[in-house]
């Protein structure tokens, strides 16, 4: 009896098992058929997604608005902590994730990416008046990061005292505030954050280049790869080049998909 009992657990285990790794994402028929595509967003990584009068813009908006429009679907974004987008699309509670996302080989495990519509650099922020002049010059010192961003990852990869918030406003106030020595965030964004303010700087060493994508859940391949025809067309236009010199923020195409 306790084999048939630890057999049929066995089985039921096995069973829920793969239901919880079936495809939770929406084919481009039911995204449709919905009528919207829904989008989880951490608006505090300007330029591409930030709040403005309790209005999320950027330029990641705009890219989805364009997309968005040629799905002849309406955009529905859904503002979340940053460490909870990817984690979200996953389970199938958002259709999409919009938030600055760094493509890396870990996330493609757990989630499907569209092709990457720029590069972005990993860059690190301090002091006007700090001595750290380099990456090389971080050893021992305290970094503040986002949490759940590849530059958590790699400060962590590479043994720095790593300080997480939740925001980068936070990551940047804990700088500014000398709870940390250095802020490491993407390129576009400190420039953006630190524009007009003389109490920091920006050095000018990348600590890493990514691609930036927008991610679905597995079973959304057919909704992705439409996607993609529409971000080649408004990379090869010129689209989004434009996009980015309308926010005032320099555009690094992507290498082929």
């Amino acid at each position: 009896m306790k084999k048939l009992i630890a057999l049929t657990l066995c089985i039921c285990l096995a069973l829920c098992a793969l239901t919880a790794c079936g495809p939770k994402g929406k084919t481009l028929e039911e995204v449709k058929a919905a009528g919207e595509l829904v989008i989880a967003t951490s608006p505090d990584f300007p330029p591409f997604e930030n709040l403005e009068d309790g209005e999320v813009v950027g330029i990641e908006v705009e890219i989805m608005k364009l997309i968005c429009k040629e799905l002849g679907v309406t955009m529905t974004l859904k503002e979340i902590k940053f460490d909870s987008v990817l984690p979200g699309v996953q389970s199938g509670k958002y259709d999409c994730g919009m938030s600055g996302i760094s493509v890396t080989p870990e996330r493609e495990k757990n989630v499907l990416f569209t092709d990457a519509y720029c590069l972005a650099a990993q860059c690190i922020v301090v002091k006007a008046d700090s001595a750290i002049s380099s990456k090389a010059d971080l050893e021992g010192k305290k970094i503040s990061v986002q949490k759940g961003t590849t530059a958590e990852d790699f400060c962590i990869d590479e043994g720095y005292d790593v300080q997480s918030y939740d925001q980068n406003p936070l990551a940047k106030a804990a700088l500014t505030g000398g709870k940390v020595d250095a802020w490491v965030v993407d390129d576009l964004t400190a420039a953006d954050m630190c524009e007009g303010d003389s109490s920091v700087k920006i050095l000018g060493e990348a600590m890493t280049t990514e691609p930036y994508a927008f991610a679905f859940a597995f079973g959304s391949e057919d909704l992705v790869a439409e996607i993609n025809k529409i971000l080649a067309d408004l990379i090869a236009d010129g689209t989004i080049k434009a996009l980015f010199e309308e926010f005032e923020a320099p555009y690094t195409a992507p290498s082929a998909n």
